[in-house]
């Protein structure tokens, strides 16, 4: 496969996936990527770890223009309120040998909703290599990439090149929730 390429099986993920199903209140904090106008993740929710600073914005619609080529990215409250993220974002950043740790999510798409085909521009995808932890999916929620579909399954991590044109689909019984790091690595 050219856009997927799973790095990691039986990942530890049940103590992350336990303590964000119990701290309900850190979703959708912050709405940049979700509420922007022509955004393709209007039906996610969204948990900020890492993200870039937009408190240096007037509104929205200059901080969605101004984290596009924005390398630097700052904690969030999700981040203290989950250690359990940063444990197994250490293990990952080992894994891949990374250097550098910029914007850290955790999405959750609803059952029968889309994020629709898109490509992620700007220069923190051309910096930084996307990483995704599945925490919760079950069959039926399926990414595809260019002409590339996976079912990824709770437990693995994948590296997916976000620059070509995907699109998730949640056609499952239940939330599909992943944590989503970009890393640079040492060798890009």
């Amino acid at each position: 496969m050219r856009n997927f390429q799973r790095i990691l099986n039986n990942m530890p993920i049940m103590p992350l996936l336990l303590a964000v199903k119990q701290q309900e209140s850190l979703w959708d904090t912050h709405t940049l990527r979700t509420e922007t106008d022509g955004t393709p993740h209007k039906e996610v929710s969204d948990i900020w770890l890492r993200f870039n600073s937009i408190e240096q914005y007037p509104d929205a619609e200059s901080a969605a223009a101004g984290v596009f080529n924005d390398l630097e990215c700052v904690n969030y409250p999700g981040w203290y309120a989950l250690p359990q993220a940063r444990w197994m974002l250490l293990d990952l950043i080992r894994l891949v040998e990374g250097i550098r740790l910029g914007r850290v999510l955790i999405t959750r798409l609803p059952p029968g909703k889309r994020i629709p085909r898109h490509a992620d521009g700007g220069q923190p995808a051309e910096y930084y290599e996307r990483y995704c932890v599945v925490l919760q999916n079950l069959p039926g929620s399926l990414m595809a990439s260019g002409k590339e579909i996976v079912q990824m399954a709770a437990g693995e991590a994948w590296w997916m090149n976000n620059r070509e044109e995907h699109e998730v689909m949640n056609n499952s019984e239940d939330d599909r929730i992943v944590l989503i790091a970009d890393i640079r690595p040492a060798t890009p």
